[in-house]
């Protein structure tokens, strides 16, 4: 981007078209947390329906998360080459299919294929939208912006709670799939035609008409238009990855990486299992539902707060903290079984451990340069979910193997403090 625009956007109130960008990768890390959630919200209901183990069902959370990963690796890193906007519009379609097709699925190999596919589409949708929110922003504010779309995430999961409760026990978990891919499929109209590209996508790469367009965007954001673009830079083909392992970001990389890891390891844990670990505890599935729909509304708060927290004291400062609390609850939550603060606890956990795990994100987004900067977000969440396709595969063992939910949770609160050191060393001057 010009340091003309640049300085607009960050001396500048902000205008419609950049809330309208904001308001859209909100509403598709919506979907993607219903898209995600789903499969928790269902596990109760397909074990019973299917007479399937906690080691089958973790083999179905692993493979979504697993595509997840490759898509955020893969897939997600050709929107710094083909623009932000396309590859949200093929992911949206990706997950709307597969979701779709889930609903009519007859196996459990069946349902793995689906999943892997749908968390392709769900892990490069995450990477590009926090991109394109980064580079609509004031930097003041960057952390706060990306931390509010990314919010969207535990919104959905919220939302998919509340239509199961509803939906499962009267037209089955079938039905549930078959609503979110239809609801999926319905915003590619409005990704194609409200969402707008990068600006410095079409400055850095300049595609065809990328003058025009990009002054299309100005008259909107109220910036004089430009009488041509800026000297195009090349950029060799690969240098994307290679700079993230550079001297000058290896260290950062390796350390963004590791917190990742292990907070994506605890995070897909908790949502995954929360509710099959609460009908073991003896609730009901309707009330293990809302068990993982409090957790999930205690994160939406814990992300917007962290985001503002963040942008007062400190990203590192502030995620290592939300990280400590969150393992101090999960090492006590023993003495909270079977008292009326259980939900409540849910609550703070996904509070605590939300907030810290989508702060990672505007780390990712502040660390890397617009070159390479949906591939440095892709890369660190698909290094990250490596994490989140082994916390569901060892809970599923452990659980199989008869430990209790307080050991697991015991067990799972080690990864939250690993990635509240590696989070509070990461020793980038671009991260406050």
């Amino acid at each position: 981007m010009s340091q003309s625009t640049k300085y607009f956007i960050d001396s500048s109130s902000m205008t419609r078209l950049q809330y309208s960008t904001i308001g859209i990768c909100f509403l598709m890390n919506i979907f993607d947390g219903m898209d995600v959630l789903i499969i928790s919200y269902c596990a109760p209901a397909i074990s019973n329906s299917w007479n399937i183990g906690p080691e089958a069902l973790g083999v179905v959370f692993s493979a979504g998360l697993a595509g997840m990963a490759l898509g955020a690796l893969f897939l997600a890193p050709y929107s710094d080459s083909f623009g932000r906007k396309k590859i949200i519009l093929l992911s949206a379609l990706l997950m709307g299919v597969s979701m779709f097709l889930t609903g009519y699925s007859e196996s459990v190999n069946q349902l793995i294929t689906l999943r892997f596919l749908s968390g392709i589409g769900i892990g490069s949708m995450l990477a590009s939208t926090a991109a394109l929110t980064s580079e609509y922003t004031p930097n003041k504010s960057k952390d706060f912006w990306v931390s509010f779309v990314i919010s969207g995430y535990p919104v959905g999961a919220v939302i998919s709670g509340y239509i199961s409760v509803l939906v499962i026990p009267s037209s089955g978990w079938q039905m549930m799939f078959i609503i979110a891919g239809i609801a999926s499929l319905l915003t590619i109209p409005l990704i194609y035609y409200f969402l707008s590209e990068s600006i410095e996508f079409y400055i850095r790469k300049q595609p065809k008409k990328a003058l025009e367009n990009v002054n299309k965007i100005f008259i909107k954001m109220n910036l004089n238009v430009l009488k041509e673009l800026p000297i195009k830079k090349i950029f060799p083909e690969g240098i994307a990855v290679k700079q993230l392992l550079s001297k000058k970001y290896k260290v950062s990389t390796f350390q963004l990486w590791s917190a990742l890891f292990f907070a994506f390891g605890c995070l897909y844990f908790l949502i995954s299992w929360i509710p099959k670990l609460a009908t073991n505890a003896g609730l009901s599935i309707e009330l293990a539902i809302y068990a993982g729909t409090v957790f999930n509304i205690g994160a939406f708060f814990g992300i917007i707060l962290q985001g503002y927290y963040s942008s007062k004291i400190g990203l590192k400062r502030t995620i290592s903290i939300f990280f400590l609390i969150a393992a101090l609850l999960m090492a006590v939550f023993k003495i909270f079984i079977g008292s009326d603060w259980l939900l409540i606890v849910f609550g703070f956990l996904g509070f605590f451990i939300q907030g810290g795990f989508v702060g990672l994100y505007a780390v990712a987004a502040r660390l890397y340069p617009t070159e390479y900067r949906t591939t440095g977000i892709g890369w660190a969440i698909g290094a990250g979910r490596l994490g989140g396709v082994l916390g569901p595969l060892a809970g599923g063992v452990m659980i199989g193997m008869g430990l209790s939910m307080s050991i697991n949770f015991m067990i799972f609160a080690i990864p939250a403090l690993l990635s509240a050191i590696f989070t509070y060393f990461i020793s980038s001057k671009e991260v406050s």
